[in-house]
C-alpha cells in the first residue's frame, strides 16, 4: 500500500511539471516584431550584368562637311559609341588621299572618304568596312562671267579640280557626259582648299569641289552658281581603314560599325535633320544654314537600307559600279580592277555589325 501511494505521488508530480512547462509565461511572450525581423524572405536571383566592353580610343579622320560627319556625330551625340566603350577623337583633313596618308603614318585609325579616294581601296592601300551614303547628282560651281550653262560649255574653259579625290572623278564624268576630253579644256589642278581663293580672284571659270568649299564660293563670289549633271555613275561614300588594321582589329571595326549604324539610323530620319546639321555646324564652326543646304546632297543610308542591300546584293553592286566607273574614266587601269570587290570591301564586318 505504501508503495502504491508513493507511485501515485510520483505520477502526480510528473503531470504537474508537464503542465507547468506547457503554460506560457506572459512575461516572456514572443515579440511579433522580432519574429518578422528574424524571418528572411528568399532572395530573388539576379542575372549577372553583361560584361562591359574593353574601352578603346579611336582617332577618326573626317572632311569638314555634312556628308562626312552626319553619321559619326549622330552616334557620338546619341551615346551609341559610349555603349560600345569607344571614345572618339575627330581629326579634320581636306580630302580622302590626305586621310589615307594619315592612316599610313599612324595618326588616325579610321576615315570617311568620298568617291575619288575609293581608287586607293581598289589599289590595295585601304579597305572599306562600312557604307555611308550614295549621291546621284554631281555639280560644278561656275563663275558669273564664265558663260557655262551646261557641261558642254566647259569646252575651252579653265576648270579647277583636285587630283585623286571625288573632285577628279566628278570632273572626268562631266567631260564624259559632254563628249569632251581634258584636251578640250584648260585643266587647273590644285588643292581643294585653294579653290575658294582662286574663284574669288577670278583665276578660274569653274571649280569641281564639294561642300563646304562649293558653298563658300557661292557665298563669296557674287553671281556664282552651280550646274548639275547625272551620268548614271555610282557615287558612294564609305568608311575605311588600312588592310593590316582590319586584320588585327576586326572586333573594333564591328563595334565601331554597330554604333555608327545606330547613329546613321537616327540621323537619316527627316525629323532629326536640323539637329544633325547643328552637330556638324558646331564641329566645323560653320553656320546651321550652310549645313542644312547639304542635307539634300545624298541618300543617307539607314539600317533597313544596309540590311536589305547586303541581302539582295545592292550594296555590292554600288561598289562594282564605282570600280567600273573608275576604269571607264581612266582613274584606274582595267588590269588593276578586282574581279571580286570583296577583295577591298569587308561585307562580313558589315553583316556582323548589323546582326
Amino acid at each position: 500500500m505504501k508503495k502504491l501511494t508513493a507511485l501515485l505521488l510520483a505520477l502526480v508530480m510528473v503531470l504537474g511539471l508537464a503542465a507547468c512547462a506547457g503554460t506560457p509565461d506572459p512575461t516572456k511572450a514572443p515579440d511579433p516584431t522580432k519574429e518578422v525581423t528574424e524571418s528572411k524572405a528568399p532572395e530573388e536571383s539576379k542575372e549577372p550584368e553583361p560584361a562591359k566592353p574593353d574601352p578603346i580610343k579611336l582617332t577618326i579622320a573626317y572632311m569638314p562637311n555634312y556628308a562626312s560627319l552626319w553619321g559619326v556625330l549622330s552616334a557620338m551625340n546619341q551615346g551609341f559609341f559610349e555603349e560600345e566603350g569607344i571614345t572618339i577623337e575627330l581629326k579634320e583633313f581636306p580630302d580622302g588621299p590626305s586621310e589615307v596618308a594619315a592612316m599610313e603614318s599612324g595618326d588616325v585609325q579610321l576615315a570617311y572618304i568620298g568617291k575619288g579616294a575609293h581608287r586607293l581601296c581598289i589599289l590595295g592601300n585601304a579597305v572599306i568596312f562600312a557604307p555611308s551614303s550614295i549621291h546621284t547628282v554631281d555639280k560644278v560651281v561656275c563663275m558669273p562671267n564664265s558663260g557655262i550653262q551646261t557641261v558642254e560649255d566647259l569646252k575651252g574653259k579653265t576648270i579647277a579640280f583636285n587630283a585623286g579625290s571625288s573632285s577628279e572623278t566628278t570632273f572626268d564624268n562631266a567631260l564624259k557626259v559632254a563628249g569632251l576630253t581634258r584636251d578640250d579644256v584648260d585643266e587647273y589642278e590644285m588643292s581643294i582648299d585653294n579653290m575658294v581663293p582662286a574663284a574669288v580672284s577670278d583665276d578660274i571659270d569653274a571649280a569641281v569641289c564639294w561642300n563646304p568649299y562649293s558653298g563658300q564660293i557661292l557665298k563669296q563670289v557674287e553671281g556664282s552658281y552651280e550646274i548639275e549633271f547625272a551620268d548614271g555613275s555610282t557615287n558612294t561614300s564609305s568608311w575605311i581603314c588600312l588592310p593590316k588594321y582590319a586584320e588585327e582589329n576586326r572586333d573594333v571595326l564591328v563595334r565601331f560599325s554597330r554604333a555608327l549604324y545606330k547613329g546613321m539610323d537616327w540621323g537619316a530620319k527627316e525629323e532629326n535633320y536640323e539637329t544633325v546639321a547643328q552637330y556638324c555646324a558646331d564641329q566645323i564652326k560653320s553656320s546651321l544654314d550652310s549645313q542644312l543646304m547639304q542635307v539634300g546632297d545624298a541618300h543617307w543610308f539607314n539600317i533597313a537600307d544596309l540590311t536589305s542591300g547586303l541581302k539582295d546584293g545592292t550594296i555590292k553592286k554600288y561598289y562594282e559600279g564605282m570600280q567600273n566607273d573608275m576604269v571607264q574614266g581612266g582613274n584606274i587601269e582595267a588590269g588593276q580592277a578586282k574581279e571580286d570587290v570583296g577583295d577591298f570591301v569587308l561585307f562580313d564586318v558589315m553583316e556582323e555589325a548589323l546582326k
